[in-house]
């Protein structure tokens, strides 16, 4: 029997906007699939996002959802934790919205280590706004501002997550659906701050003018360089070049910091 999607839906909001071919829909699909493996509440789910295709995501979906200003998810999110720490916490959006203009929100929202899930959809471009490189694009990668390609070195998202104080990271590809909704579903049992890496393919304004014939190829692209953290050990440098690990990449027990802040307000009131 196929799986029903249609519950989680909200009605009247679909067809959605996203290009044929465009991965945020199979990962819209796979963060379905994780919160109903979790069991969410929906009138106990908040699902926030900023500015851009990926951020769009939330607007489709059957919960307490926030559309917020470019970049500042984590911030917004942030806030509703810290306000109504019983409700379980989702951001969603892309590398621009999360690591360029969101870059500082990210950072401080790892450091603190407070109990949300952000799904990161890393297509290389900011899709929505105009084609522009974002820090995930690809050295040499061209975009609407890189005509001549990417002259710029490249994030990686889950080592600055890692490296900012993030408790669980752990990546994936849109080539790889099923363990989008396992790698979501362990990040939203986590108790902190979880990212969740999906690396995404935007079929219209980074295919074509990367030399992508088709949507096909880009999956094709994700799926062969993708290669499971727990072989990586198994492999040189020299056949891990060019290559990106997925799976979970790191997994820690730290305090919480709503517990902290709680504990904070406790001593204030004593």
């Amino acid at each position: 029997m196929a799986y029903d999607y249609d519950k989680s839906i909200r009605p009247g909001k679909l067809p959605h906007i996203w290009c044929p071919g465009c991965g945020h829909g199979i990962v819209m699909k796979g963060l379905i699939r994780a919160m109903d493996t979790c069991g969410l509440d929906r009138k106990n789910t908040a699902i926030v996002s900023g500015i851009g295709c990926a951020s769009r995501l939330p607007g489709y979906l059957d919960a307490c959802t926030l559309h917020t200003a470019h970049g500042r998810a984590a911030a917004f999110a942030t806030g509703v934790k810290m306000a109504k720490p019983e409700m379980t916490v989702i951001c969603c959006g892309g590398d621009g919205d999360g690591t360029a203009i969101g870059g500082n929100h990210f950072i401080h929202a790892c450091r603190r280590n407070i109990d949300m899930t952000y799904v990161i959809m890393n297509n290389f471009i900011y899709g929505m706004t105009g084609g522009q490189f974002s820090p995930c694009t690809p050295t040499g990668a061209k975009a609407s501002t890189t005509p001549y390609g990417n002259p710029d070195p490249v994030f990686d998202i889950s080592k600055l997550a890692i490296g900012a104080g993030a408790t669980f990271v752990a990546r994936t590809t849109a080539a790889h659906p099923r363990e989008i909704d396992k790698l979501i579903t362990m990040g939203i049992k986590h108790k902190g701050m979880a990212i969740i890496e999906v690396l995404d393919d935007c079929p219209t304004t980074y295919g074509r003018r990367n030399k992508f014939r088709s949507v096909v190829d880009m999956m094709k692209h994700l799926k062969a360089n993708a290669v499971p953290a727990v072989a990586a050990s198994k492999l040189t440098a020299e056949q891990l070049q060019g290559k990106f690990l997925t799976g979970i990449l790191f997994q820690e027990e730290r305090p919480e910091y709503c517990a902290q802040y709680a504990e904070v307000i406790k001593k204030a009131q004593a």
